[in-house]
């Protein structure tokens, strides 16, 4: 009898069938890429950013790229988790040498993935109609990119691991609309009522949106946004942990 692969190998070669599997997905890639990129390219020709900014570009690409991080995070990763519990494959590989550990890591990576391919598509598409990011900025952008990733990511394994898959489906899609339209991502709630300015920065959508602004536009680190991702991420990561049901 064959000893199973090593653990590291285990991990990757599951991080690679979980990132073709959402680059396959039609429904997956449609929120994962093309909205983004409609998005981006809405904003850039439509005067909806000229209150905020001189260049619409060079506001729209962070938020849009914040997006990015929801749509694969939360939405993508939530969907396909919350199906595969369904059909059984979670307590299935939680039960082989992978592991559940090396299932949940195949799934950051599988993320972290199909985030960088949407991070060089936007990125490219935005350099082409004019975007000037500040150059210090680009490496803490990068990091609270991820950041964002884990964030959003313990959200979709959260809803996905405590509801019905049709639920999940719902709930992502639900959220990805509304955080795309009045969660800080795409628009700084800056000028949005006073009432509801403070609440809103508490929300990951609009720390990550703010924290990438920051950096990708005047090259300054945010770190209250920072601490509002990190939070999110242990917060939502240990209720996955609690409550979180492979079957």
């Amino acid at each position: 009898m064959n000893a199973p692969a090593p653990l590291l190998r285990r991990v990757l070669l599951q991080g690679r069938y979980e990132t073709m599997a959402m680059l396959r997905n039609g429904e997956q890639l449609l929120i994962a890429v093309i909205l983004p990129l409609m998005a981006l390219i809405g904003l850039s020709i439509t005067p909806l950013l000229d209150e905020f900014t001189d260049s619409r570009i060079d506001m729209a690409t962070p938020g849009v790229l914040a997006l990015c991080a929801v749509s694969t995070g939360l939405t993508g990763q939530g969907i396909a988790t919350g199906f595969d519990r369904r059909y059984g494959v979670l307590r299935f590989l939680s039960t082989t040498p992978l592991g559940q550990s090396g299932l949940i890591l195949g799934k950051v990576i599988a993320v972290l993935t199909v985030l960088a391919i949407q991070t060089v598509v936007i990125s490219t598409v935005a350099l082409l109609l004019g975007w000037h990011p500040a150059p210090g900025g680009i490496l803490p952008a990068l990091v609270q990119l991820v950041l964002g990733a884990g964030a959003f990511t313990s959200l979709g394994l959260l809803i996905a691991g405590t509801v019905r898959p049709e639920a999940t489906l719902a709930i992502t899609n639900l959220l990805w609309v509304l955080l795309a339209a009045a969660g800080g991502i795409l628009f700084p709630v800056a000028s949005w009522p006073d009432v509801y300015e403070p609440v809103a920065h508490l929300l990951p959508s609009t720390a990550l949106g703010d924290a990438l602004r920051s950096a990708l536009m005047q090259a300054e680190f945010n770190l209250t946004a920072s601490i509002v991702l990190l939070v999110w991420t242990v917060v939502a990561s240990l209720a996955a942990i609690r409550w979180f049901k492979w079957s």
